[in-house]
Order: structure tokens, then C-alpha cells, then sequence
């Protein structure tokens, strides 16, 4: 199965397996004849030229390929979505219902009517901060409840700012992506603060909307607006979205505290919420291990014991406040337990004040029932 996460191809393409080693060749670096000469050769009778040049042109129709039309296209999505205000529900309808009434019930009875409890704030206690899930709502409902259950307890009166700190599941050109749209939701919108996402790309001294058109279908930070807008019901309140790439530093393992752009930007950010006591919310997964993710079989339950050991261990090093901890932890281990959520919690430990300590409420490991690999994830609120 062929999808685009960023929305040009509307549509996915279904290939047959018998099909797959010829789309593994659609590289830019073969003709067709090429193409079929290898195939042949390797499975000892003849491949049709034919067969490769429909495979090859239903792909493009499609905008599977990249090429004249797939450039066309996407220069027209890209140019629309530029020039919109608002930044559609993309995922409504999928990934959670897209009919209020419903919506409103599932998350009422399936995400905060299975709560613990547990991580919710003391008495004295002012919520700065909380990390999220962003595994789709059907399979995070109960960690979603526990992370806006201590969103919900814990509100300040005076808080009408959220920053949002989501992963880029596309490759980004630059460490971070603004957006000043507002985020459409089954419940209403919710604004985008344009002053304030004004004031930190002003201090960029990297293009900040390079990679805006990671929004378009980007889930991190949808779902964390859709919680947001059942939060807050009709209270007023604007968003600040951030998509988090630091790809580099990824890659490299080095810490982003090297690059003299990304300082800048976690000042211009820490500087926002100060202005504004604006929570910072990061919509972040932690482990992807299992068939689904590259591995050559699910883990077994001494494996899991051993994950859920190792993901605590970098989430204890998040509560005590320490982002260059946390990064080393989890970047030393990055290709094998594949934490998509490094770079939103990294960006939420740099910009929240020092006195913030975090407490884990709810810690999760995810199976998918067919084929046994996982997600793991946490609910996480900070509290000064």
C-alpha cells in the first residue's frame, strides 16, 4: 500500500507483491527497458516492456512518481494551502469521529472516563507544561485522558496560550516550522497567535516557514488542537504551533544546544511564554519497535519489560528537567527504539523555566493485535 502523508496523492495504490520489484526500481536511474531487461534476467523469462511502462504511468496519474505532474501538483496544493487561514481537520473522520456530538462522547468516555488519576497536580501545584501522545485516538484513548485530565485539573484562570511542540513525520529543511493558521477541528477552530509567532520568526535566523507545508496533513499537533478545543469548550484561547525537524541533530546525535539557530529560536520561544505564561504542550510518541518498524519479529515480553525500563529511564531523565540528558539517552539508541518524540520533548524541556519538575501519570505500551509491534508513549505534566 502506496499512501502520501502530505496529501498531494488523495488516494492510496494497492500493489499486488508480484508488482513490488518493479516499483523498487522506479528510482530515477532505469528506463523502462532497463528495468524489464533486469527483471527478466533475475526471474529467467521474459518481463514486458509494456507491463512496466502501465505500472509506471498509472503511478504517475496517481502522483506516486515524481516527476512533471507530481511538481505541478504539489506546487498547487502547496500554493493553496499558503493562502489559507485555516488549516482543515485533516484527519477527522479517521483518526477520530468527525461528528461533534460523537467526538465530544468518545473523548469524554473513552479518553477521560479512564483515567487513574495518577500524575494529577497537588495542591499549590501550577501546570507549565505536558507531554502528550500523538498515537491516533483510537489506540491512545486512555493516555490522552490521563495527559488532558491533568491539562484539565491543573488550567490556570489566566492561561489563553498554548505552544505546541509536534513531530515532523516528513523530512524537514530547517529545525523548526511555524504556522499561522488556525487549526480547524470537528469542535470549532482554535486560533493561531499571529503576534507572537510573528515575534519568534522574527528572530530566526533560518527561514521558519520553509517547511510550512508539513502542517498540511502533520497529526502531532492536530490531535493535541482537537483535545484542546474539547478542553476549552467556548473559553477563547490561540495556539502557537511548532513543528520540531532538528533532522541534523538526529542524524548526528549531536546536541541541538550546538547550533547557534536553534538557541535563538528556543530563546525567542522561552521569551513568548514568559510574556504570556503560555503552556507548552509536546505531542510525542516514544518507542516504534516491531515488524511494522523494521525489527524481524514482535518483542517478546522480556523485550517489552526491557523497553519499558529504557523509555522510563529517559523519561526520568525529562521530569528531573534535563533536556541535554534526555536527548543523549534517547539519541544514543535512536535507530533501534526509534522515539519519534525526541525533538518536541527536547524543544519542551529548553523552553520551559528551571524550577519546572515533571511527573509521569501514565506510561503505555501500545500492540497492535496483528502483527505484535509497538508504540509506546506517556503522559507527562510539569508543574512549578
Amino acid at each position: 500500500m502506496l499512501r502520501d502523508s502530505q496529501g498531494v496523492a488523495t488516494k492510496h495504490a494497492a500493489l499486488p507483491m508480484d508488482l513490488v520489484p518493479i516499483v523498487a526500481r522506479f528510482t530515477g536511474a532505469h528506463t523502462c527497458v532497463e528495468i524489464a531487461a533486469q527483471l527478466s534476467a533475475e526471474a529467467g523469462e521474459a518481463v514486458p516492456v509494456e507491463l512496466v511502462v502501465r505500472l509506471a504511468s498509472e503511478l504517475e496519474e496517481g502522483l506516486f512518481l515524481e516527476g512533471t505532474v507530481y511538481k505541478a501538483a504539489r506546487a498547487k496544493v502547496e500554493h493553496d494551502f499558503a493562502g489559507a487561514d485555516v488549516r482543515p481537520a485533516s484527519h477527522a473522520g479517521g483518526a477520530y469521529h468527525d461528528d461533534a456530538a460523537q467526538l465530544t462522547a468518545y473523548i469524554q468516555n473513552e479518553c477521560f472516563g479512564k483515567t487513574s488519576g495518577e500524575g494529577h497536580p497537588k495542591e499549590g501545584e501550577r501546570l507549565a507544561a505536558l507531554i502528550a501522545p500523538h498515537i491516533d485516538p483510537w489506540r491512545g484513548a486512555r493516555c490522552y485522558g490521563e495527559a488532558y485530565g491533568v491539562l484539565a485539573r491543573a488550567l490556570p484562570e489566566d492561561a489563553d496560550t498554548f505552544v505546541l511542540f509536534g513531530t515532523s513525520h516528513a523530512p524537514m529543511r530547517e529545525p523548526f516550522a511555524l504556522c499561522r493558521k488556525a487549526f480547524d477541528t470537528p469542535l470549532g477552530a482554535i486560533e493561531a497567535d499571529k503576534d507572537a509567532i510573528d515575534t519568534i520568526a522574527s528572530a530566526c535566523t533560518f527561514d521558519p516557514y520553509a517547511d510550512q507545508f508539513n502542517h498540511k496533513r502533520e497529526h502531532s499537533l492536530e490531535f493535541q488542537a482537537v483535545f484542546l478545543r474539547h478542553l476549552l469548550g467556548a473559553r477563547k484561547a490561540k495556539i502557537i504551533p511548532i513543528l520540531t525537524g532538528l533532522g541534523d541533530q538526529q542524524s548526528s546525535g549531536k546536541s541541538p544546544s550546538h547550533s547557534k539557530a536553534v538557541e535563538r529560536f528556543f530563546d525567542a520561544v522561552r521569551g513568548v511564554v514568559r510574556d504570556k505564561r503560555a503552556i507548552i504542550v509536546a505531542g510525542a510518541d516514544l518507542a516504534h519497535v516491531g515488524p511494522r518498524f523494521g525489527d524481524p519479529r514482535p518483542f517478546d515480553e522480556g523485550e517489552r519489560r526491557r523497553l519499558d525500563a529504557t523509555d522510563r529511564e529517559s523519561l526520568d531523565r525529562a521530569e528531573r528537567g534535563d533536556a541535554e540528558a534526555f536527548w543523549e539517552h534517547v539519541a544514543r539508541d535512536l535507530d533501534t527504539r526509534r522515539v519519534c518524540g525526541l525533538a518536541p520533548i527536547y524543544s519542551l524541556l529548553r523552553t520551559v523555566s528551571d524550577d519546572v519538575r515533571g511527573r509521569v501519570g501514565h506510561y503505555e505500551q501500545t500492540v497492535d493485535p496483528e502483527e505484535g509491534s509497538i508504540v509506546s508513549h506517556a503522559a507527562v505534566g510539569f508543574f512549578t
